[in-house]
């Protein structure tokens, strides 16, 4: 029903890194890409390789619409759960 008001519909993609952690942020970002942007090696970010991330890193800020990085600190953590912690990092991300 939405689709007869929203011409332009954009989707964000979130992910946290950090949830292991037994100490340390967890560090969320949050990307709009093209609805046109293809790479066959994007993926699962847990399943790239460091080499392949940092290849990916400059595409992925040339290209997007926008993104945004957050980082939650363990104090924060701690106040209120890891789980909590990487939704609010999300949040942030976003914002």
């Amino acid at each position: 029903m939405l689709l007869k008001f929203y011409k332009n519909i954009n989707e964000t993609g979130t992910d946290e890194a950090g949830r292991g952690c037994l100490a340390g942020p967890v560090t969320a970002a949050a990307i709009i890409l093209p609805e046109t942007f293809e790479n066959s090696i994007l993926t699962d970010s847990k399943l790239l390789s460091e080499h392949k991330r940092q290849l990916l890193e400059p595409l992925l800020k040339e290209d997007c619409i926008c993104f945004g990085i957050a980082h939650i600190q363990p104090e924060i953590i701690d106040d209120i759960n890891i789980l909590n912690a990487s939704i609010l990092g999300m949040h942030h991300a976003i914002s």
